[in-house]
């Protein structure tokens, strides 16, 4: 099991190790600023993190000693002359006859290392919409021009934030040219040659916030996070804008979980790595809402592949609890025993037994946007 995990916050980077006498915050960096996404590489244990400057835009920094220390490295960058659909803030709709904008990063939304056998190689999802590849431990960055050109990237729209978002990244640890992306809003992408060609299936996909005509629409499917298992990487699942999904092949067909309890809406999903059967979603309810059923936090796991779900609240809150678990602020160690998850007000849980009971180990850190085990 691992014993250090990694929390990114509105005010800092977090780094938790289990002590003799429990978790304890055993590092403090870059506090004070906002931190969308962190990575300890398995491969080296190189360490990165996106800091979100304000006005002075993304930048990314790396770690070689476990993040006593770090250095700026370059963040990806948009080509000249790139450019996106100005789109209404509140709907996602383009403009009509609005003249496009210049596609610049607005920020980093999905870190993850590429094979195994390909160190320094990372790959980078990013808004608005971009898929970016580093071959030298991030040094260097070039778009994943190949997707970015697919003509249907203009119908992709802002889910969450203005722009369209590449928010999950799973590659195949059997063969690295086997990559599944997902977006936000724009459904989920996959390769077979390393990037050089994409597909949009995502037969079975449904957004119920479309027209009925329009709800399979694989381009307008705004899947909140989606994850694969290890063990078995052609079982992914995704926790969807309106619903959950379980693909058996690679994400080319899915099927709609509805029984889900106690909601079917969330943003974060944690995988089993070595079940594909077992996962865990947050559950709340939808749209502008967005707190906690009953405003009673729970984690809702399946252990059968979704034939079931059960609500698992031991050690959450379960009065006036109004915490929103976003995308990447749950995960589940190498083990597949350890849980953790934080909250959009600041609460942070450990699981030490499957997700079956939680432990609070912090009421009061700022807002936490990414959880990652290392």
């Amino acid at each position: 099991m691992s014993d250090r995990f990694d929390v990114a916050t509105r005010k800092g980077l977090f780094t938790f190790r289990r002590a003799p006498s429990g978790w304890e915050i055993a590092n403090v960096a870059f506090l004070g600023k906002n931190l969308s996404m962190s990575l300890v590489d398995p491969r080296d244990g190189v360490a990165y993190a996106s800091v979100d400057e304000g006005h002075f835009g993304c930048h990314l920094h790396r770690s070689r000693d476990g993040g006593v220390t770090w250095e700026e490295i370059a963040a990806p960058t948009y080509p000249a002359g790139e450019t996106v659909p100005n789109r209404m803030p509140d709907t996602g709709e383009a403009i009509e006859g609005a003249q496009r904008k210049p596609a610049s990063l607005s920020e980093i939304w999905s870190l993850e290392p590429a094979g195994a056998d390909e160190p320094g190689s990372l790959w980078c999802g990013t808004i608005p919409g971009g898929l970016f590849r580093s071959d030298d431990y991030g040094d260097s960055w070039r778009l994943v021009e190949s997707l970015w050109n697919m003509p249907q990237r203009d119908n992709w729209f802002g889910g969450g934030k203005d722009d369209a978002g590449l928010h999950s990244i799973v590659v195949d640890p059997r063969d690295k040219n086997r990559l599944a992306v997902a977006l936000s809003c724009g459904g989920v992408w996959t390769t077979t040659d390393g990037g050089a060609t994409w597909t949009n299936d995502n037969q079975g996909l449904r957004a119920e916030y479309m027209p009925p005509e329009m709800a399979y629409d694989p381009v307008s499917q705004d899947p909140h996070r989606m994850v694969g298992c290890r063990a078995n990487p052609d079982r992914l699942w995704i926790q969807h804008h309106n619903g959950v999904f379980r693909s058996n092949d690679r994400g080319a067909n899915w099927d709609e979980m509805t029984n889900v309890d106690p909601s079917v809406f969330g943003f974060a999903v944690a995988v089993h790595p070595h079940d594909p059967d077992t996962a865990w979603f947050v559950p709340a309810v939808k749209d502008e809402f967005r707190y906690p059923v009953n405003a009673a936090l729970a984690v809702s796991k399946t252990s059968d592949g979704g034939a079931t779900f059960t609500a698992k609240r031991d050690g959450l809150p379960q009065t006036h609890a109004y915490d929103i678990v976003f995308r990447h602020a749950l995960d589940v160690d190498d083990a597949g025993e350890r849980l953790a998850m934080g909250s959009s007000t600041g609460g942070l849980w450990i699981s030490e037994d499957g997700g079956e009971s939680w432990t609070l180990l912090s009421a009061h850190l700022p807002p936490i946007y990414s959880v990652r085990f290392a």
